[in-house]
Parts: C-alpha cells; structure tokens; sequence
C-alpha cells in the first residue's frame, strides 16, 4: 500500500469512528460527565413505580405494581374493566425508572414523594404521592453533565453486565445517564449504583436536553400512534398503560417540551386555538357543563377532523372524529406548543 493509500485508509477510519460514537461518546460519556459527590437524592429504582393517594388502600390483586422488581405488565393484564375503574381517585401518577423523587414523608413502609419533573398545581415539589419505600434507591451520585439516553421502543429491555441477562423491561420515554457506547449497545448508569446496557436501536442519546429536535406536529401524532390499541390505565404514563394526560404529556416530553402532568393545568400553557385553527398535534380538552365547567379530558388533535386520544376504563387508545357528540358538546378549547 503506498503513501496516498495509507492516508486515505486513515481518514476513512477516522471517518466511521465519528459516525460510530460521537465526540464525547467514544467509549465514554460527555466531557463533564464525571459522577460528582452530591447531596443526596432519590429515584425510582424499578421499572414503572405507580404512586397512590394514600398508603396500603392497594388490593391483593395490585401487588405485582407494589415490589421491586414490579411486574406492570401482569398487573394491566390481570385487571377486568370494573378493577381498572377503581383505580380511578385512588392512584395519582406513575414514574419511571430512574425518575428524580423528593422524599415528603415517610410512613411504615410506604414513602410520600414527589415527581420533580411532572409539574403540578398540587405541589411545588412535583407530582406527589405514596409508594412503597422499596421501590426507591437514594445515591449520592450526580450524573448532571452526562448525555442521556431516551427509550425510543415501546419496552426495551435493560441487561446486565454480560450484555444478557435482562435485569428490566423499561418503559418508553425512560432516561438514563449515559456512560459510553459501543458497537450496538448503551452503556448507563442506574439508580441503585453501577451500570448496565441498553441495545441502541431501543433508545436515542443526546448530549443534553436542547439537543433534542423541535418536532412537527406529525411528529408527535405518529409518536402518539405508537400506542393505538393501548388499553386505558388510570393515573398512567407509561408504554403499560395511559390516561388522557398521561398519554399527551408522555408524547410532547418524549420530543423535549415539557408539559404539566394534567389536563386542567395543561390548558393554562401554550396558545390559544380555534376549531378552525387546529394543526396536528394541538391539543383539544373537554369539560363538565357542556364545555364551561372542570377539565376533564385531554385529547391530540390527528389532523383531517380527527383526535388520537387515551379515552377512558374500558376503551384503548384511538382515533376518533372531533365531531363525536360526547367530545363535541364538552370542547372547552384547544392550544399549541410548538412553533408555527
């Protein structure tokens, strides 16, 4: 191989070698992701944690979502209509794995945290509720200047050191500090301390959250359309499982615009539509009183007269007709986040 050979070999490896990881992902996270001493701080330790309004109202039947590790999927499975419409005023929210807590009370063996990234009128703090302790790791470990990975798959799976053994079944839109990347895989850092791997077809990194693109509002209908078919759950925010808001600011937060937790406080942001203005990815809402009372409903509007929306007990996510009579007489208005 002569000289101009040789030179062109190097650059073309150089080349596949930015292509394969990043500046600043080769083998290791970002610049400062360095895991620095801190304060300590709390987070969701299993896959999906369901928060409760009060400790130990659970059933036998909802021990599968109450352990570490939970069994989500079993738990949804298990539930008739009826034992789903009972969740309903008994369970507040859902986080996931990895998911910031501020710890409010403690109470035997149940704990009254807040989500610090859902955003509510209920608590300065975050979204609160009740769990069982065991379902949240403390570390003393911040991780604040490392990429992240985003869970892009409906479920992906989380494996241990040997790359298979499956450790967890995570949810979509569940974020974890990143440690490296190598041929395929995700190496992250986990809430109880160490590492484990993410297949990268499961997830998209980015190095912070500004990284992350505006989307269209095609965009978020097709992300929403992940999930047609997805039964109704109660108080849900993950890929097991939605209710109304639940299901619009899971979308809008997967894209990297962070929305409130629920419906009666996501009208309060964005801009204002008329019926006649709507885009896809607008979001509609609905309320007692023939539209003029509480919010109680949320759903995204799918473009050409259509909504995709997470319904209710009984129903999956789909998409209907604006003009269905039960959503028509309750339209309380609708508003945009996303540029023009």
């Amino acid at each position: 191989m002569n000289h101009s050979s040789r030179m062109i070999s190097a650059c073309l490896a150089v080349v596949l070698l930015f292509m394969l990881f990043p500046p600043g992902l080769a083998g290791a996270a970002g610049a400062n992701c360095s895991p620095a001493k801190a304060a300590g701080k709390h987070y969701i330790n299993v896959a999906v944690a369901t928060l409760w309004k009060s400790p130990s109202i659970n059933r036998t039947l909802d021990r599968p979502s109450l352990t570490n590790p939970v069994d989500i999927g079993k738990w949804t499975a298990s539930m008739t209509v009826s034992q789903r419409r009972w969740l309903t005023g008994r369970t507040e929210t859902q986080a996931l794995y990895g998911q910031e807590v501020r710890l409010l009370q403690e109470k035997g063996s149940w704990a009254k945290v807040a989500v610090v990234d859902q955003t509510t009128a209920k608590s300065k703090y975050g979204y609160p509720g009740w769990l069982p302790k065991s379902q949240i790791a403390m570390t003393t470990s911040a991780y604040d200047g490392c990429p992240f990975a985003v869970v892009s798959a409906k479920t992906a799976a989380l494996y241990e050191q040997d790359k298979h053994t499956k450790a967890l079944e995570l949810s979509f839109n569940t974020r974890l500090p990143v440690a490296a990347r190598e041929n395929g895989w995700i190496k992250v850092y986990i809430p109880a301390g160490g590492t484990a791997w993410l297949r990268a077809q499961d997830a998209l990194v980015y190095e912070q959250a500004s990284d992350i693109p505006q989307p269209s509002g095609e965009d978020l209908v097709s992300t929403g359309k992940l999930f047609l078919g997805l039964p109704y759950l109660w108080a849900g925010i993950s890929a097991y499982g939605f209710d109304c808001s639940g299901f619009t600011s899971t979308v809008y937060g997967f894209h990297g615009i962070k929305l409130p937790r629920d419906a009666s406080d996501q009208i309060k942001q964005g801009s204002p539509m008329a019926l006649d203005e709507l885009k896809p990815g607008d979001l509609m809402f609905f309320a007692y009183n023939q539209g003029k009372g509480k919010v109680h409903h949320v759903a995204m509007y799918a473009g050409d007269g259509k909504m995709i929306h997470s319904p209710k007990a009984g129903k999956t996510v789909e998409i209907i007709s604006i003009k269905t009579p039960a959503y028509a007489q309750e339209f309380a208005g609708a508003r945009r986040y996303i540029g023009e």
